[in-house]
């Protein structure tokens, strides 16, 4: 087993405490989770602040486990510096990806409601109230509502997207290392797992669907692929610049 590495154990600490805090003040939610830009209640610290923040145990013990499981490992091959930013451009990148998809979103409702007569300033006077109008349901369609209102009236938290991108280095610097899941008995290789994971949270993403059914918790999985995505893009840029690592030093 890795021996745990420094700015992992930093990492799990700081985690700890956000989430032991949240559950004794949950108003903390409202400061630290991640809202959309265009709410009220976007602050400029949240888009780091929300890798902190979780929605209950199962959802920091996953987490934790993997960036114990993952982070360790690379740490140990990058040094603290370099896994650290790696770590938080990730969770940045999931961040960006996660806005963006929530900015189409929401300018879709946006463009669906002025066709039908409704002022954009009526439209946020009311969502910032945290209300709807129920006309709105009878314009859209169910899909579309639920995006929209999601879009600005949702919060995203979570360490996932830093914790996917670490899963796609692992995956990119250890190809054939097994992976085990608890409901597949068979280890699988790192290199086969992670593009299956991403290929799972993209096409529930894309259809709006969680891994629990339509009650089950709700899934920002483009955060997951925003991650991903950046975590690839790191690797590669590292790989073809042959990145020297005496410059985090």
């Amino acid at each position: 087993m890795m021996k745990i590495t420094p700015v992992v154990k930093q990492l799990l600490i700081i985690n700890v405490i956000f989430f032991i805090g949240s559950q004794l003040v949950p108003i903390s939610y409202d400061f630290f989770a991640m809202f959309f830009p265009e709410n009220p209640e976007f602050k400029f610290w949240q888009p780091i602040s929300h890798m902190f923040m979780h929605g209950g145990l199962m959802h920091i013990a996953f987490n934790m486990f993997a960036l114990y499981s993952f982070g360790s490992a690379l740490e140990h091959f990058w040094g603290a510096k370099k896994f650290l930013f790696f770590y938080v451009s990730c969770g940045l990148g999931a961040a960006l990806l996660h806005t963006g998809v929530n900015y189409y979103f929401f300018q879709e409702g946006l463009s669906v409601l002025a066709e039908h007569g409704f002022a954009k300033a009526d439209i946020l006077q009311l969502l910032d109230q945290g209300k709807i109008d129920t006309r709105w349901q009878e314009i859209m369609t169910v899909s579309n509502f639920k995006n929209f209102t999601g879009a600005y009236l949702g919060t995203v938290v979570g360490a996932s997207g830093a914790i996917y991108g670490l899963l796609v280095a692992f995956a990119y610097m250890f190809p054939n290392a097994e992976l085990a899941l608890m409901f597949i008995p068979v280890p699988i290789k790192a290199k086969y797992f992670v593009p299956g994971l991403l290929g799972i949270d993209l096409f529930l993403g894309i259809n709006g669907n969680s891994l629990f059914g339509s009650s089950g918790p709700g899934i920002a999985h483009f955060a997951h692929v925003g991650g991903a995505v950046a975590g690839f893009l790191i690797m590669y840029y590292w790989k073809k610049n042959e990145f020297n690592d005496n410059r985090w030093n």
